[in-house]
Parts: structure tokens; sequence; C-alpha cells
């Protein structure tokens, strides 16, 4: 049986993860600008800086700042004037599935890879008709799709395919960023992420016609003060999410430094041992932005979750369930690798300020359920 020193005992809560704050003395520069400017929505200049940066860091030409991912995904599949049936994955957050069910789309699963836990190429061309009109993939937990087959795949049968980049933030594949793959790709900057606006997304296309359709829908279909061109809704963003992200933005390489230390840390420390872990795709650079782990079973998962909570830790199910068993989708068929996994999954905490101590604490309860 375990023990633990006094100086390891949790005093306060440990979630799954917890944003990371600039100093109030450098968000509060930013909001005396916007004091100043008196300008707090409806693109304003530190928006329009914001995406200026983002392009900068990304190496993207074409990104658009929005009220947040899961409209980004919506507004993706508007401009691309999708009706009909989108393949997709069951192992994601509900806002991938939702989106299209939002737009009046069919979603159709393909079950996942039991390694990567991204869609199943292999499985994606069997479930193609003459009704399905693209892909909507997700870098699950930022491990880049294999978007080589996908687009493949997407000419072969002439699709459009957006992806749910929602965790892939500043990733690269094949020394390309991760974003330029697809037609649309699409970003959360919710508090939760890597990097992050508090609330917020982005949309990235390559194509020019796209990207200004998206820009117009996000703010009412406006071309120009009396002119509307276009179906829209408010998918703007205002100066103080703007804000944020600045601040945020200019110590992102510190945050990403140290949060590959601790997923390593974790690696480290917990390999050996009956847990399986995400398998990375070769030709990428990762951001280290969740550390999932594989229990052998559900039920000492379960043990494992009840163990961490009584030190006042609270991991993650995610995702939790795989979506093709949420009541909300219909007509959905089994999905047996997304099924097994999701119930066998979880994220742990991982985030800015984490200590070393309460890593191993984490490591050390875990290794003794298993």
């Amino acid at each position: 049986m375990l023990t633990f020193a006094p100086d390891l005992i949790i005093q306060s809560m440990i979630s799954v993860t917890k944003p990371f704050l600039p100093s109030r003395e450098e968000y509060s520069k930013y909001i005396d600008k916007i004091w100043s400017n008196n300008w707090l929505t409806n693109n304003g200049p530190l928006v329009n800086e914001l995406e200026s940066k983002l392009k900068e860091k990304l190496k993207v030409d074409n990104l658009l700042f929005l009220a947040n991912g899961t409209i980004a995904i919506q507004l993706a599949i508007k401009a691309l004037h999708l009706k009909g049936k989108i393949i997709t994955t069951p192992f994601s957050y509900i806002a991938t599935t939702s989106s299209i069910l939002w737009e009046n789309c069919e979603p159709v699963f393909v079950d996942i890879d039991k390694e990567e836990w991204n869609i199943n190429c292999d499985d994606i061309e069997k479930h193609i008709d003459e009704s399905t009109v693209a892909i909507l993939a997700t870098h699950v937990f930022g491990n880049s799709c294999r978007v080589d087959k996908i687009s493949a795949i997407s000419k072969k049968f002439n699709l459009k395919v957006i992806y749910d980049a929602a965790h892939a933030f500043g990733v690269t594949y094949d020394n390309h960023p991760i974003s330029t793959y697809g037609d649309v790709s699409t970003l959360s900057f919710h508090a939760t992420k890597l990097f992050h606006t508090i609330e917020g997304g982005a949309a990235i296309s390559n194509d020019l016609e796209v990207h200004e359709r998206i820009k117009m829908m996000r703010n009412f279909g406006h071309n120009g003060p009396d002119k509307i061109d276009e179906i829209g809704i408010n998918g703007k963003n205002s100066e103080f999410h703007a804000a944020m992200g600045l601040c945020v933005l200019s110590q992102f390489d510190d945050i990403q430094k140290q949060r590959k230390a601790q997923y390593l840390y974790y690696l480290e420390n917990l390999e050996g041992s009956n847990l399986e872990f995400q398998k990375l795709v070769e030709k990428m650079e990762y951001n280290y932005s969740y550390f999932p782990i594989l229990f052998e079973s559900e039920k000492i998962l379960i043990k494992a979750v009840y163990e961490l909570n009584r030190k006042n830790i609270f991991p993650r199910r995610y995702f939790h369930p795989s979506l093709n068993k949420i009541s909300i989708i219909k007509n959905s068929c089994d999905m047996p690798i997304s099924e097994d996994i999701s119930t066998r999954i979880l994220c742990l905490p991982l985030y800015h300020n984490l200590s070393k101590s309460v890593q191993k604490l984490i490591c050390d309860i875990i290794k003794n359920e298993i």
C-alpha cells in the first residue's frame, strides 16, 4: 500500500487543465489601449493585430479570428456549401458531430485507428456513397491525421475536407503547418487549450474565395456597410479576447517548452507499466497539448480515478462516450474500436504551473492501481 509524504498531500483541487494567465500588468496594457480607442468589437485593431501575429506564428496566409471553435466548423460547412453526408470520427468532442447536424448534414462515422486514435483512413472509402460530400476529421489530442491518405481519397471522390484542429495549435506535419491541409482547418482558442483567448477560435483556408466567404459570414454576411452578400451569423470576437490572445502568444514558446517537459515526465514515469499511450505519427512536430493514457479495462480506470479524486486530483475521461453512442445521434452503426478506447481512456492533468511533485504523486497513484 502506498504512503504519501505530508508535503505531497494536495490541499487545492488539481484539475485536468488550468488556463495559462499572463501577468495582470501585461494584460492591463492592452486594456488601456481598448479604453483609449473606445473600440470593443467589430474587427478592432487588436483583433487585426492578433490575426496578423497568428498568421506569422502558424505560417498561414489566411486566418480569421472567431467567437469559438464550434462556430468555425459551422462556418466551414456553410462556406463550402455542403449538403449531404459528411464522413467523420466518433472519437472527438461532441462539437465536431453537432456542427454537422446543426448545418442539416448527416454525420457518417468511420471507426478509428487503434493506436493513433484518429479516423482510420483505410475504412473511409467503404462508407462513401453518392450522397457523400465531405470528410471532417479530427487531429485527436493534436496527433496529425493521415492527411496524405485523406487528400488522396478526397481527390478520388471529389470531396471537401475539413479538419477539426482544436488540439493541434502549432503542430506541423512533413514540415508543413497542420492547418494548411484540407479545404478548411478550424482551431479552438478556448481557455482549456494550449493557446487561448479565453473564448475563441479560428478558421484557416488556402482558398481565398472560401476565406472571403467565411469573413463575410462571421459578420452577418456583410460585404461592406450597406451590402449583404451571404447568409451570415455573428461569429466575431472582441478586443478583450484578442488582448488575452496577444499576451498568451507572446509567451507561447515558454508555455510549449514547459508542456513538453511535463509530457515527457509522465511518459518516462509511466512507461513500462500496463498502460498504453497514443502512437504519434511520424514526420510530425507535436505540441504536447494532452497526456492521455489507456488502461487495460474500464474497471481499473474507475478505480484509479477514485483514488486520484480522493487526493483532490481530477483527471478527465476524454473522449467519453464514443459519439456514436450518444442518444441524439440517430441510425449510427457500432464503432468497436472507438467504443472500447472511450471506456478506457483518461487524460491526466497538464497545465503550465503543474509541479513535478504533483506529477509524481499522480504517477505513483496510477502505478499502484494497475
